[in-house]
C-alpha cells in the first residue's frame, strides 16, 4: 500500500512539475503569479542591501545620521544608506518597487545601474521611472511580455479617459501604449520594410474608426496602404498632385475654425459648445517621404507648398482638432527643405526597427537620447517591436498586436457610418461600390472601393 501511495505522490510531483513547465512557456502571467513572484520577493527582500552597494547605489550617512548610529545605538560602524524603500507591488507581469532617494543620488544614477539590477534580481527588465522629485519607482518585468502580444480586454478606465485615446501596442512592463491626441497631438512613426510599421498603423486606424473622428488619408503609392480604408476616410489623396490640393483644402478648414474658436471667445476646440464644435480630424500620411522627393525641376514648387502646408498643419492644427500622424521609413534633412522643421512639431515618436543608426536618432535623438541604442538593437524576427518615446524624455519599449489588412478593413466597413462628410474635404471623398454580384449564390459579394 505505502508504494501505491509513493507512486501516486511521484506522479503528482510530476504532473505539477509538467503543468509549471508548460504554464511558463504557453501561459507565462500564471507561472509568474505562482512561481516567479514569490520567489522574487524573497530574492529581493533578502539582498536588496548588498544589491545596492555593490551596484554603487548607497552614499555615506549624514552626520546627524552617524552621531545618532555611534552615540545612540552605540555601534561605531557607520554603514552606507542605500535607498529607502517606500513600497512593493506585485502584478501579473512583474513588480513595482518605489524608492525614496537618499541625498547625493539622482534617477540618473538608478537609471545607470538597472542592467546591472536586473542581473541581481533575476528579472527580465528594470524600468526606472521618476515619480516625483526625491521618488523613483523600479517597475522589474518577470518575462518576456513582448513575446507574444495580445491586448487587455479591460483597460483601466483612467488611461482612457478622454475623447480621442486610442490603444495601439503593448508596453514591456504589461500596461498598454495608448495614443492620446489631446496630450500628444502629432507624432512620427518611422521603421524599416517589414518592421511591423504597416501593423502599427492597422491597429491605430482600426482603434480609431470606432470613435466619432474624421480621417484624412494621404498615400502616394497610389493607395496601396489606405484605399482598402476608403469607407471610414472623409478625404484620400494617392498622388503629390491630390495630396498638394488635400492639404491646401486642410489649412483652410483650419482657418475657418480658427475664425469659429475666435467668434465664441476661446481658444480650444474643445472648449466649444458641443452643438457648434466641428469634428476633430487626424491626418494619415503615409511614407511621407514621397511629399518630399521630386523628379524633375517643375515639381519643386508643389513640394514647397505642400511642406509649407504641412508645417503650418503641425504647428496650429492643433488648437483646432486637427492631428497629424506622419510615417516613413527615414525622415531626415536630406529629403529637403522644411523637414526639419516639421519633424520639430511631431512630439510623438515610434521607432520600429531601422536598417541604421542615423535613423534612430532622427526619430529619437532629439527627445530621448537614451532610447537610441535600444531602437537599433531591435531583431528583425520580431515584427512590431518598436521604441516609443515623447518630448518629456521618457522612453519604453512596445509592441503592436498582430492584424492583417483584411481586419482592418472589416472595421472600417463596420464602422462607416461614422464617416462625416464635410464640406470643404467632399471632393476628395473616396468612392466606395460594391463588386457585382458572383456567378456563385453561396459567395457573398465584397466591397471594393476605388
Amino acid at each position: 500500500m505505502s508504494d501505491v501511495a509513493t507512486v501516486i505522490e511521484a506522479a503528482g510531483v510530476l504532473a505539477a512539475a509538467g503543468g509549471l513547465g508548460y504554464a511558463k512557456v504557453r501561459a507565462p502571467r500564471v507561472f509568474w503569479s505562482l512561481v516567479g513572484l514569490p520567489v522574487a520577493r524573497v530574492r529581493f527582500s533578502a539582498t536588496y542591501r548588498s544589491t545596492m552597494d555593490v551596484c554603487g547605489l548607497t552614499v555615506q550617512p549624514s552626520r546627524l545620521r552617524a552621531f545618532m548610529v555611534r552615540n545612540v545605538a552605540r555601534r561605531q560602524d557607520v554603514q552606507p544608506v542605500p535607498p529607502q524603500v517606500r513600497r512593493v507591488r506585485g502584478s501579473s507581469t512583474g513588480m513595482r518597487v518605489t524608492l525614496r532617494l537618499p541625498a547625493g543620488l539622482e534617477p540618473a544614477d538608478v537609471v545607470a545601474a538597472s542592467e546591472r539590477l536586473r542581473h541581481a534580481w533575476g528579472v527580465h527588465s528594470v524600468l526606472v521611472v521618476e515619480v516625483k522629485p526625491g521618488f523613483v519607482e523600479l517597475r522589474m518585468t518577470g518575462y518576456d511580455v513582448l513575446r507574444r502580444v495580445k491586448m487587455p480586454r479591460r483597460l483601466p478606465r483612467k488611461l482612457m479617459s478622454g475623447p480621442l485615446v486610442v490603444p495601439v501596442a503593448l508596453r514591456e512592463d504589461g500596461t498598454a501604449f495608448v495614443r492620446d491626441y489631446k496630450k500628444i497631438p502629432h507624432a512620427l512613426t518611422l521603421g524599416a520594410n517589414q518592421s511591423g510599421k504597416s501593423m502599427y498603423q492597422r491597429n491605430l486606424i482600426a482603434g480609431l474608426a470606432k470613435l466619432p473622428v474624421g480621417l484624412v488619408g494621404i498615400d502616394c503609392k497610389r493607395g496601396v496602404e489606405q484605399r482598402g480604408f476608403a469607407p471610414r476616410l472623409s478625404a484620400l489623396a494617392v498622388t503629390p498632385d491630390e495630396a498638394s490640393n488635400l492639404l491646401e483644402a486642410l489649412v483652410r478648414e483650419m482657418e475657418d475654425r480658427f475664425d469659429i474658436l475666435g467668434a465664441h471667445g476661446v481658444s480650444d476646440l474643445w472648449d466649444l459648445p458641443v452643438k457648434v464644435r466641428p469634428v476633430p480630424l487626424v491626418v494619415l500620411v503615409d511614407e511621407v517621404a514621397e511629399l518630399f522627393l521630386v523628379a524633375a525641376k517643375k515639381d519643386e514648387e508643389r513640394r514647397d507648398k505642400m511642406v509649407m502646408h504641412l508645417v503650418r498643419l503641425a504647428q496650429m492644427a492643433r488648437a483646432v482638432g486637427i492631428y497629424l500622424e506622419v510615417c516613413g521609413q527615414r525622415f531626415g534633412s536630406e529629403l529637403g527643405k522644411g523637414a526639419t522643421m516639421l519633424r520639430a512639431q511631431l512630439t510623438g515618436r515610434v521607432v520600429h526597427r531601422v536598417n541604421d543608426k542615423q535613423t534612430a536618432d532622427m526619430g529619437l535623438g532629439d527627445i530621448a537620447p537614451d532610447a537610441v541604442f535600444a531602437a537599433t538593437t531591435i531583431a528583425p524576427d520580431r515584427p512590431g517591436v518598436a521604441v516609443a518615446g515623447d518630448s518629456s524624455g521618457g522612453w519604453s519599449r512596445i509592441r503592436t498586436p498582430e492584424m492583417t489588412s483584411a481586419n482592418a478593413v472589416a472595421v472600417c466597413h463596420e464602422f462607416a457610418h461614422l464617416t462625416p462628410h464635410l464640406t470643404v474635404l467632399a471632393p476628395f471623398r473616396p468612392v466606395v461600390r460594391t463588386a457585382p454580384a458572383p456567378a456563385s449564390p453561396l459567395v457573398k459579394p465584397v466591397p471594393v472601393t476605388e
